[in-house]
């Protein structure tokens, strides 16, 4: 492994350019000045103390993470490091959910709900999961791969998203514990997304989610327009708009193999579902590149 010090002024780094992925690449025993002078978060945030203790403000809050405990800092949010213990030892990860957006699907919705739960969670706590977070930290490292080394790209958002679900695991475990009626929601729109997931390419209609959820069609929508702002077709729609694009970024399907894969009757309606969501033709969103 690197040397410390060396890790921690390319966190700083990648902090000041605001970097897609902001790793400490494994334990440091001190704080990237950012988090030193004020910082606002651009992304899932998460420091994990393995030793000693530390001091932060988050928003208007003052608290204390000790050695096993997990601090999740909220998307948009103000952070600032305000005091250390001299044995200190910390694992820092800041990373932006968008890149990996077209392998994350619909959970990207519940990603952005867990991130700004700091009024419904506890930003301090042991997850039971902290030794696991820390080797994805380190795996994930503090290098950012060239876009021409394919397989190193990949792996590095296979990683996050790997990351990603676990956190999310954590969060569920964690925030769905409660029975306000703000939890029934959550976990209504988490069961909705899952069967999105499991079903977009063939069931785009309100009807058969909310009858796979035994509910109304009309609760459910105002569930799902509450929780993240979408209708539930709008939901679906947005499956399907990522996956057509990733089959067309990604694979050389004719744009009929990829509407028949997608359940579209022809390539002409796919075409035009595909311009009214995009303002592009899949061929001319195919193209783009060149």
């Amino acid at each position: 492994m690197e040397n410390a010090a060396i890790r921690l002024e390319r966190l700083q780094k990648s902090l000041t350019g605001q970097s897609d992925v902001c790793s400490s690449g494994g334990p440091v025993r001190d704080f990237p000045e950012s988090f030193r002078n004020g910082f606002r978060n651009f992304g899932i945030g998460l420091i994990v103390c393995t030793q000693g203790e530390f001091r932060f403000s988050l928003a208007s809050g003052a608290y204390t993470a000790a050695a096993g405990e997990t601090v999740f800092i909220p998307e948009d949010t103000p952070f600032r490091i305000t005091g250390q213990s001299e044995d200190m030892e910390v694992s820092i990860l800041i990373y932006k959910v968008q890149p990996i957006k077209d392998i994350l699907g619909n959970l990207v919705y519940s990603v952005h709900l867990y991130s700004r739960m700091s009024p419904d969670l506890p930003c301090v706590w042991k997850t039971g999961d902290e030794e696991d977070i820390i080797t994805y930290m380190t795996l994930i490292g503090t290098d950012t791969p060239s876009d021409d080394n394919l397989f190193a790209v990949y792996e590095r958002k296979l990683l996050l998203l790997s990351l990603t679900y676990r956190l999310c695991a954590i969060f569920q475990r964690k925030y769905l514990s409660g029975q306000t009626a703000n939890v029934r929601q959550t976990e209504i729109f988490l069961r909705l997304i899952q069967f999105i997931d499991r079903y977009y390419t063939s069931q785009r209609g309100v009807e058969f989610y909310a009858d796979k959820l035994c509910l109304s069609p009309k609760y459910l929508s105002s569930v799902s327009k509450a929780v993240c702002g979408y209708t539930v077709q709008e939901l679906v729609f947005k499956a399907i708009v990522r996956r057509s694009m990733s089959l067309l970024d990604s694979t050389n399907k004719t744009v009929l193999e990829i509407s028949e894969e997608l359940n579209f009757p022809n390539p002409s309606s796919f075409g035009t579902f595909f311009r009214k969501q995009t303002g592009l033709s899949p061929q001319k969103y195919r193209e783009r590149k060149k």
